[in-house]
């Protein structure tokens, strides 16, 4: 055991290897790295909801225990901790940007409806004041609008060109058949 003449008191003596006394009895880190990575842990799952935040370094601070199990300095354990959780954080977050923000949706909320296309459930008129017309998007049904001067009828394929409050604002989209009959032969081409 190390004597020291007060907490902080400077490098001390254990086995040959000059330490970072800081007024903990050297058999007492392990348990001390053991308990911050368990604490890391649980304020991990239970608080931050599976962020991933302290995870790395509850992580490094289980590694730090072990290095203490087996008596590496303080020095070397503290490296452990505070650049093993911050290389593992950086990992942690270059992998999370690489590979889950390209399965993100473009768009949030409602503006992932941009450039969706569509079928008009109820007529939608330019000079609509009522608010009644809808299309159907993606399987749910939405309220719609138009900044064309004609009203776009219901069976209408559409395509949605904005978002304005809870309402998409649309534009039809031009079909050479209609979508409720059988297809049309194709038109023959005059000299």
């Amino acid at each position: 055991m190390v004597t020291t003449s007060g907490p902080l008191a400077g490098p001390s003596r254990r086995d040959g290897l000059t330490m970072l006394d800081l007024g903990i009895d050297l058999d007492v880190w392990p348990w001390i790295w053991l308990a911050v990575a368990v604490s890391f842990a649980l304020v991990e799952l239970t608080f931050l909801g599976g962020s991933f935040v302290l995870l790395p370094f509850a992580a490094s601070a289980f590694v730090s225990s072990l290095l203490a199990f087996y008596d590496v300095p303080a020095e070397v354990q503290w490296a452990v901790f505070v650049f093993g959780g911050a290389l593992a954080f950086a990992a942690l977050a270059r992998w999370a940007r690489h590979h889950l923000l390209d399965q993100l949706p473009i768009g949030v909320g409602a503006d992932r409806l941009v450039g969706m296309v569509g079928t008009v459930t109820v007529d939608i008129d330019p000079g609509d004041t009522a608010r009644a017309g809808r299309v159907a998007l993606d399987g749910e049904v939405w309220g719609a609008l138009t900044d064309g001067p004609a009203a776009i009828p219901s069976r209408t394929a559409i395509r949605v060109v904005a978002v304005r409050g809870t309402r998409v604002v649309v534009e039809p989209i031009p079909v050479d058949r209609p979508l409720d009959g059988p297809p049309r032969a194709p038109r023959e081409e005059s000299p």
